[in-house]
């Protein structure tokens, strides 16, 4: 593989849904010497959910890569990176059993990903989604996720694939909001106060989720429910 003969690799993986579940997909990027993206691979899964998406882009990654080489992996998906580095060894000491006593979802992934991670130096490097001026090559993934979850078709650098174009469910680009009345264009520290209608389903980071066709709007932490960006401006 191209990481042999490199002392350390960066990556990123990602998965979409659009639907949670529905059409879904999953995509890593390798980065060069300089952190651009040199390699790349993206594939379908049907119907699944998000969690599913996440879990695959990982196991992906880790079985495309050299496990005698160093990696970082920088991942946006929180539940993907605690199952495999929080939650899993107490997993495992239960029988795969949650702590309520639940049978472990998604386990035939997490097993696998745990016997990719047997022996390997990795780190696992959490990056907020969808931020202007993010990390780009959780970018890249996210891009080809969505790319991949939309036609239901491989894609990749091994494929003579062109880059994954901007995801349709991204966040627009902020553009001023004129004042009216004396009312203030914005509120908040960096959240805009221009309110769009969202193009999938998504989940607030108050925890609630927002349905497709609901006006959602920008603050520090992503998109979700204008009134969360409101408070968080308060």
């Amino acid at each position: 593989m191209i990481e042999r003969m490199r002392e350390r690799v960066v990556a990123a993986c990602d998965g979409a849904s659009k639907g949670n579940p529905g059409p879904a997909a999953w995509a890593w990027v390798v980065a060069d010497d300089v952190e651009s993206p040199a390699r790349w691979e993206a594939g379908p899964l049907g119907k699944a959910t998000n969690n599913v998406a996440e879990l695959t882009a990982l196991e992906r990654l880790l079985a495309s890569t050299d496990p005698n080489v160093p990696i970082e992996i920088r991942m946006d998906s929180q539940y993907a990176m605690k199952a495999v580095t929080t939650w899993l060894p107490g997993w495992k000491r239960n029988g795969w059993k949650t702590s309520a006593g639940k049978p472990v979802a998604n386990q035939d992934l997490v097993v696998r990903i745990d016997e990719l991670l047997e022996g390997r130096s990795v780190e696992f490097r959490y990056v907020p989604a969808h931020q202007v001026d993010g990390d780009p090559l959780n970018d890249f993934a996210d891009r080809a996720a969505s790319q991949a979850a939309i036609v239901q078709e491989p894609a990749g650098s091994g494929l003579g694939s062109p880059e994954p174009p901007p995801a349709p469910d991204a966040p627009a680009a902020r553009t001023p909001r004129k004042r009216s009345g004396g009312g203030k264009a914005s509120g908040g520290s960096g959240g805009s106060a221009r309110t769009i209608k969202a193009k999938f389903p998504g989940r607030c980071v108050c925890g609630r989720s927002y349905a497709a066709g609901e006006p959602i709007a920008k603050n520090d932490q992503g998109w979700g429910h204008p009134e969360c960006r409101t408070a968080a401006a308060g």
